[in-house]
């Protein structure tokens, strides 16, 4: 959860632009009908409970205009379905030049494994090509820092930021 509470990265893509797929999960470009499963990862209070809260209407109109096929941004989608449960950020050269891995589920399918699926897949992926990758989370965000655990990576650094306290996981190839 590395995003700025207001404004939307701009990543550069390291997985492939074509859809990646697990057991039971497709990851793949944004597209025009997953702006509403999107635009409600951005409001829902419990989604932004850890990221700055609800991200306020200018921008909301902003990142729907910017988000459908871009770069880095991956829907997560049930592949039975084609329910979106989340989204999941690589950004190449992200924090300090790392690849950064964030993302976001909608509440409804918390707990279900489907995050710790999406976001191991990504992680191996992006390890392919890049040397390393970290994820940022609140402190207090107990969940996320188990899910990032269970995926390999590594407690690397304690610091402030956006008046919160972070953690910053790493994992290197």
């Amino acid at each position: 959860m590395t995003v700025s509470p207001h404004a939307a990265p701009t990543p550069v893509p390291v997985l492939p632009a074509g859809p990646l797929v697990t057991e039971r999960l497709v990851l793949r470009p944004v597209r025009s009908g997953d702006v509403p499963a999107v635009t409600r990862l951005w409001t829902d209070p419990e989604v932004r409970r850890h990221l700055g809260g609800p991200v306020i209407e200018s921008v909301i109109r902003i990142r729907q205009r910017r988000i459908v096929g871009a770069a880095g941004f991956h829907a997560v989608v049930r592949a039975e379905d084609g329910v979106l449960l989340g989204l999941i950020t690589v950004e190449d050269a992200g924090r300090n030049g790392e690849t950064e891995v964030s993302y976001q589920f909608l509440p409804e399918h918390w707990g279900r494994g489907y995050a710790r699926e999406a976001v191991g897949a990504a992680v191996a992926r992006a390890l392919e090509s890049a040397p390393s990758v970290v994820a940022v989370t609140q402190e207090a965000n107990h969940r996320s820092r188990r899910l990032l655990e269970s995926v390999g990576l590594e407690h690397a650094e304690s610091f402030v930021e956006w008046d919160a306290h972070q953690v910053l996981y790493r994992r290197r190839r």
